[in-house]
Formats: C-alpha cells, sequence, structure tokens
C-alpha cells in the first residue's frame, strides 16, 4: 500500500515538472512571435467609433483594421456572426483575425449575461462600443472593469445591447476549450461548434496564405 502511494507521489511529480516544462516553452514561444497587432492600437481604433450605433462602429472599424493590416482581416463573405454559451453566459461573436498567437473579434450581447470568465494561457482585452461591461476579480469583493490577464479567472457581466472588439494575445487555441465546453457537453448546438471551428480555421488559413503569398492572397 505504501509503495502504491509513493508511486502516485511521483507520477503526479512527474507531471507537475512536464506541466511546468510545457508552460516555460510555450512562453518563450510566445516571446519569439511578431505580432501583427497591438492592445493599444484595437483600443484606441475602438474608442474613435464608441458612441455610435454598433452596427455602423463595427463596419467602420472592420474598414480600417483591413487599411492597417491588409491580408490579416477575413473578407466580408467570411465574417458571420456565431453564438457563444460559455461559462454560464451566452452572447455573440464575430471573429475578424485568428491565428495562433492572436485574435480580433467583435462581441456582444442583446440581452445582457453574466458567468464566468475562464481561465487560460491569453491575456484578453475589450473596448466598448455601447453598453456595459464588468469583471468582478478572484479573491475580491468589489466589481471592476479590467485587462484579463493570463492564467486569471473573474466573474463577467455585461449589460444588455452591449457590444465590444476584443482582443486576445497567447496561446489561442487554449481558449477553445473553454468556449467550446457548453457547446458540447450542455446546449448541444453542433451547429454553432460548426460554425466556430470553421471560423477559426478561416482565419488559420488567411494567415497561413499571406504569410506564403504575401498581402494579397
Amino acid at each position: 500500500m505504501q509503495w502504491a502511494v509513493g508511486r502516485r507521489w511521483v507520477w503526479a511529480a512527474l507531471l507537475l515538472a512536464v506541466a511546468a516544462v510545457v508552460a516555460q516553452v510555450v512562453w518563450l514561444w510566445l516571446g519569439t512571435q511578431s505580432f501583427v497587432f497591438q492592445h493599444e492600437e484595437i483600443a484606441q481604433l475602438a474608442r474613435q467609433y464608441a458612441g455610435l450605433d454598433h452596427e455602423l462602429a463595427f463596419s467602420r472599424l472592420i474598414v480600417e483594421l483591413r487599411r492597417l493590416h491588409p491580408g490579416h482581416v477575413l473578407p466580408d463573405e467570411e465574417l458571420q456572426w456565431v453564438f457563444v454559451n460559455a461559462g454560464g453566459w451566452m452572447g455573440a461573436m464575430c471573429l475578424l483575425h485568428a491565428s495562433l498567437s492572436e485574435y480580433v473579434l467583435l462581441f456582444g450581447t442583446a440581452l445582457g449575461s453574466r458567468g464566468h470568465s475562464g481561465r487560460y494561457w491569453a491575456e484578453i482585452s475589450d473596448t466598448i462600443i455601447s453598453g456595459t461591461f464588468h469583471q468582478w476579480r478572484e479573491g475580491t469583493t468589489k466589481r471592476e472593469t479590467v485587462v484579463h490577464g493570463p492564467g486569471e479567472a473573474t466573474a463577467v457581466e455585461w449589460g444588455p445591447n452591449t457590444w465590444m472588439v476584443e482582443y486576445g494575445r497567447g496561446v489561442i487555441p487554449s481558449t477553445l476549450a473553454f468556449a467550446l465546453a457548453d457547446t458540447i457537453f450542455s446546449t448541444q448546438d453542433f451547429l454553432t461548434l460548426f460554425y466556430t471551428l470553421r471560423a477559426y480555421a478561416r482565419g488559420l488559413r488567411l494567415e497561413f496564405t499571406t504569410y506564403l503569398f504575401g498581402q494579397d492572397p
């Protein structure tokens, strides 16, 4: 019995060591990446159109992002609003850009929602076009609006008719497990699952094509 317990501790220690090595490799990899977008750039662009009707603001933002970053924003025919159920909340997103280390998307809810932020290897920032967005940081008792850092978990709440621009940087595939878990195990909306994976695949394909052939694939 003592030998069995000892073996379990050894395996647990090995798993922790492997996890630590993987985490270190991931952060070293991120440190070598040259990113297409910057947090402040996305925030400044979004703030230019804050207060406008969200559909007008989004259309102008997309035009400006395509001008600044040709070959890195999906074309109109591949843009699609898709429901997102995750962490107990529900919203809708439209993916503009996606790679292994970055994404830019439009997000919002017409009805309002709240739930858990998730915890993943990515830093995510949101800039409000209209409405309200609050986070309740783990370990505190006050509500605040903050940047969601890597490895952090918060309670999130969006008011009705809240629309925003979201930029994520880090290990983007790590966000998919959280984003898709409720869809797979709760709502079982497999059509939405397909739409979400297709949008991400389109973003990866665009980045790969731009990398190979330049800005006008």
